[in-house]
């Protein structure tokens, strides 16, 4: 199984540790994109905070990320396991799984992103600030750079298993599952159910979204659980205590009320 998770806008920072180094991360297949993207970056923060800032849609609060993006070729590194926060990873816990399920998880688990593309959990990449909904001076739209390196790459990467997307739409425009591979594609979406004067209501929340997600993950990498369809993926999340339903299109809705 193959799971795409989005990244996190929350990232933790490298107090030391040696700087990024392309030919080191997985999928070698991206990194001439890689390089292209993070040259651009770089030289685009250091050579104009208020450009940068503009194209980067930061807010007065958040101009401090120009100065990181600047450095990124300097800057120290985590595993992305460790960098990325935020309430999907809080949820995943990483940190706190035990031997088997992490090594599931950095088996199975990509993140996308605006900069990288797409890495493991043992990729080492410094703190950054690049959403692919951003569109760079000199590429355009990042989702739309991605798209082409991302469909020669990841075919292969996700040969044979079921495909499990958690990706948001911005994350999901960069690689599109097509044929064979979209056959064995299951996307979530989680819907919070409510009651009011006897009517149920159900409602897309952030917050529910995103955690949920995340011990969906958990509790697959735990359970060591392999479903190869999204039929037998569904089974499999109702066994571990996920009230889910099937529609169409290889989509399952987990429906949640309250967490925890």
């Amino acid at each position: 199984m193959l799971v795409l998770l989005p990244p996190s806008e929350g990232k933790a920072t490298a107090v030391r540790g040696r700087p990024v180094a392309l030919d080191t991360l997985s999928l070698p297949g991206l990194n001439d994109a890689r390089s292209a993207v993070l040259d651009e970056l770089v030289e685009l923060c250091r050579a104009d905070e208020e450009k940068a800032a503009a194209v980067l849609g930061l807010s007065a609060g958040l101009r401090g990320e120009v100065a990181k993006n600047a450095g990124l070729r300097e800057a120290a590194t985590l595993p992305a396991g460790e960098l990325y926060t935020g309430v999907l990873y809080d949820a995943l816990g990483l940190s706190t799984l035990d031997a088997a399920a992490r090594r599931r998880a950095r088996q199975s688990v990509l993140v996308f992103s605006g900069l990288w593309g797409a890495v493991r959990l043992t990729d080492r990449i410094p703190a950054y600030r690049c959403s692919m909904a951003v569109r760079m001076p000199g590429l355009g739209g990042l989702a739309a750079y991605w798209k082409p390196h991302m469909e020669r790459v990841l075919p292969e990467v996700a040969d044979g298993g079921l495909v499990l997307d958690l990706r948001s739409s911005a994350y999901g425009a960069a690689w599109k599952p097509r044929g064979e591979v979209a056959g064995r594609t299951a996307t979530v979406r989680v819907l919070q159910v409510t009651v009011v004067e006897g009517v149920e209501r159900r409602a897309v929340v952030s917050h529910f979204n995103k955690a949920t997600k995340g011990r969906l993950v958990r509790a697959l990498l735990t359970s060591g659980a392999r479903p190869r369809s999204t039929v037998a993926l569904a089974e499999v999340l109702r066994d571990l205590g996920f009230t889910v339903e099937e529609a169409p299109g290889g989509r399952l809705d987990v429906l949640v009320q309250d967490i925890h």
